[in-house]
Order: C-alpha cells, then sequence, then structure tokens
C-alpha cells in the first residue's frame, strides 16, 4: 500500500494528523509503539484539538526528533535536529501557511466541519515527503540503523 493509501486507511481507523506521521515513520523503521503514537494524539487538532500549530507540522518535527532527539542520558544531542526542524518550520510556513493564510488547525480549516477530510491528507503526505527528505539530506538512514 503506498503512503498516501496508507494516510487515508489509518484516518479511517481514527488515527490523526500526528498520529499518522508517526505511525508511518515507525513503519519506515519497522517498528511499533503503540504509547509513543498515543503520546502523540496530544498533537492533533492544533494541541488537543484548540485549533494551535497544525499536528502535521508538529507531527513532522516529532517524527524527525524520533531519528535525532536524544533518547537516553548516554546519547549526546544531535545537532542537526534544530536545524532540521527550522527547515521544516520555513517549508511549511511556505507551503501551507501562505495557501491557508497560517499555519495554525483553525485557520487552516477554517471552521468548517469535514475540511479536515479533504485538507489534512494532502498535509500530511507532503509533511512526511518532506520530513523523509529531510532526514537523507542531513545524513539519516531512514531504517533507523543511525540507532539500532
Amino acid at each position: 500500500m503506498d503512503e498516501q493509501s496508507q494516510t487515508m486507511a489509518l484516518g479511517r481507523q481514527g488515527f490523526f494528523c500526528s498520529q499518522i506521521l508517526m505511525l508511518q515513520g515507525l513503519a519506515l523503521q519497522g517498528k511499533e509503539n503503540p504509547e509513543l503514537v498515543r503520546a502523540m494524539q496530544g498533537l492533533a487538532g492544533g494541541i488537543g484539538f484548540t485549533g494551535g500549530t497544525c499536528g502535521a507540522l508538529s507531527g513532522g518535527a516529532c517524527l524527525l526528533s524520533l531519528y535525532a532527539g536524544k533518547g537516553s542520558a548516554e546519547e549526546d544531542e544531535d545537532l542537526r535536529l534544530l536545524v532540521m526542524i527550522g527547515e521544516l518550520n520555513a517549508w511549511f510556513q511556505q507551503r501551507f501557511g501562505e495557501q491557508y493564510g497560517g499555519i495554525d488547525c483553525s485557520t487552516i480549516l477554517g471552521g468548517k466541519l469535514g475540511s479536515q477530510l479533504t485538507c489534512c491528507p494532502p498535509m500530511i503526505d507532503e509533511t512526511l515527503q518532506k520530513v523523509k527528505e529531510l532526514l537523507v539530506e542531513h545524513g539519516f538512514d531512514l531504517a533507523g540503523a543511525d540507532f539500532a
């Protein structure tokens, strides 16, 4: 199943933007982590459905952090993380912020019930592609071999 079909299938299963991004990122690594996916729901709908920053953007930042974030006391901070998050944010601002007039969930959806069904899947898919592109550009193995 391609990533776009997977996005739609996960959405039909009740997962939200941030969770879908993480599920697809974990799948790239051949992993499952229900606790992490559960935690990602807090970013959905603009941070707990408050209409704040789009969950595709915040979820994308979390997916970058899955690869480059500090995960234990023994690990060193990967300085590439903040660069990649900055690049993701700038891309998202240009790609979607200009189109919708902002990057907040409430602005993007414009208060239209049901618009997330047409608006969000393409944003999730494009954000996943951008995250993967950034990871590769910055020398990460998408299969997660960097920290296996």
